[in-house]
């Protein structure tokens, strides 16, 4: 494995324009619009896997969109990895706060990035951390010293709430048999100090929905007299947290575990700005709930946040409508011990009982997961510390991601595997945001760091 950075450095070029022309196709799952293109996606996966040196590559059919899966089968007395990631981006809205299209991936250096950065949607997530992977396995491959068997397991629907994967797996159980799951879905501190995420939230997401009237009424006049669904949805949203910020819906924390002290201290040595943060966001203050930090707020509390509120006329100039219905997409981060169907049920049972009788509420689940944590003890984090290590010079700092990956959490309860979170991406790089950029440094320290990965857990598992 010492070649492993000239590899990369003679390769850089290619890497880069391979992993442009991947983010040049939109493969938007949430957009029906963009079906052929999460198709032409995986295809390209399924490309690049063979080109790598898989022998065995197959287009696997579910409910939804293909998994890709690929496999190199050494021996099989010697450990597996799964690798997982996705081919599916978030949509790109709103397209006009991008600075450039973001399925036309360009170059450009920022003080994070002095290398430079590609920017398009799913540079980071995921298609550019997944790529990785497909690159160092191909080092692996074309250097003869891949340790051990690997198997790859690809989504087209992760940003949806990976909806067919638990069908996928449930049926699959024998040809996803792994020791270990590798993924690449997080992030990590900084260029200079990397971190691997050993906690993951979990998700409960719903959409509301208000009735007043029957049809879209004369503000003039019915003004004043019947319930307008817009004031009314918004009251109610105000009501799910109080003055410290904290969510009114009852039993909702009854489950939560709560971090000792002594844990709360460990998770304050990683290093952090506040005021780096604020600059960062362009605000002058943080919020949220009282008696926690901002970085225990975003990773080991529970959350509630409108994702998105809309009714009446949006439209260009006036139209003075009090609106028929109204609508609200919320979702809440959940943490150990809290289940996204009981959590679900709190909410709707709360936010029907706090409706006035002027109004009719419906409350439709979309998705949720399950919270998440990785034990430090484990050999293969051992193992992955170690390769950050190699590569970056320090050794890397656990800790807790505010984001939700459920399939963690299946892959455990389904095949009985550990999942390793090896993240590159920073929180800067503006995942699910206008102006998604992955650091070109980032993408190749990746590809550098995942080979000794597996020479560190295969050398520690004898």
């Amino acid at each position: 494995m010492d070649n492993i950075k000239s590899y990369v450095k003679e390769n850089k070029d290619r890497f880069v324009t391979e992993l442009i022309d991947l983010l040049k196709i939109p493969s938007i799952s949430a957009d029906k619009n963009y079906k052929n293109d999460v198709i032409k996606t995986a295809d390209a996966v399924k490309t690049s896997l063979e080109k790598a040196g898989c022998d065995n590559v197959e287009i696997c059919e579910t409910p939804g969109y293909p998994v890709v899966y690929g496999e190199k089968i050494i021996d099989k007395s010697l450990p597996t990895v799964l690798v997982y990631g996705h081919y599916d981006v978030q949509p790109a809205d709103p397209i006009e706060l991008w600075t450039s299209p973001p399925f036309e991936p360009v170059i450009k250096k920022t003080e994070i990035h002095p290398e430079g950065a590609i920017f398009a949607r799913g540079a980071c997530d995921d298609k550019g951390q997944m790529f990785m992977h497909v690159k160092a396995f191909e080092y692996m491959i074309a250097n003869n010293n891949l340790p051990c068997n690997v198997k790859f397991m690809i989504e087209g629907e992760e940003e949806i709430g990976s909806p067919s994967l638990e069908w996928f797996v449930k049926r699959n159980h024998e040809k996803l048999a792994n020791d270990i799951i590798l993924i690449s879905d997080t992030g990590m501190i900084s260029n200079t100090q990397p971190s691997i995420t050993t906690g993951l939230r979990g998700l409960s997401y719903v959409e509301v929905e208000v009735t007043g009237p029957n049809r879209d009424l004369h503000s003039g006049l019915y003004g004043g007299a019947v319930a307008n669904p817009i004031n009314i949805l918004a009251k109610m949203i105000a009501s799910l947290h109080d003055e410290n910020n904290h969510i009114t819906i009852p039993q909702f924390y009854d489950k939560v575990l709560e971090l000792t002290n002594e844990e709360r201290a460990e998770m304050a040595k990683a290093p952090f700005s506040l005021d780096d943060y604020k600059k960062a966001l362009d605000m002058e203050d943080v919020y949220g709930e009282k008696g926690y930090t901002t970085n225990e707020r975003n990773s080991i509390r529970p959350t509630l946040d409108v994702n998105g509120i809309w009714g009446g006329y949006t439209g260009e100039g006036a139209k003075t409508v009090i609106a028929s219905k109204a609508f609200a997409k919320i979702s809440m981060r959940l943490v150990p011990n809290q289940t996204p169907k009981e959590i679900t049920e709190l909410f709707q049972k709360h936010f029907e009982n706090i409706a006035p009788k002027a109004v009719k509420v419906k409350v439709t689940p979309h998705h949720g997961g399950h919270a998440y944590v990785t034990p430090i003890d484990n050999i293969a984090y051992k193992a992955a510390n170690k390769a950050y290590t190699q590569t970056f010079g320090v050794p890397a700092i656990p800790q807790r991601s505010g984001g939700s990956i459920p399939i963690v959490a299946l892959f455990e309860n389904e095949l009985k595997s550990k999942s390793i979170l090896m993240g590159f991406g920073l929180d800067s790089d503006a995942i699910h945001s206008p102006n998604e950029h992955y650091g070109i440094f980032n993408y190749l320290k990746g590809i550098e760091t995942i080979p000794l990965f597996y020479k560190y857990y295969v050398a520690m598992t004898k």
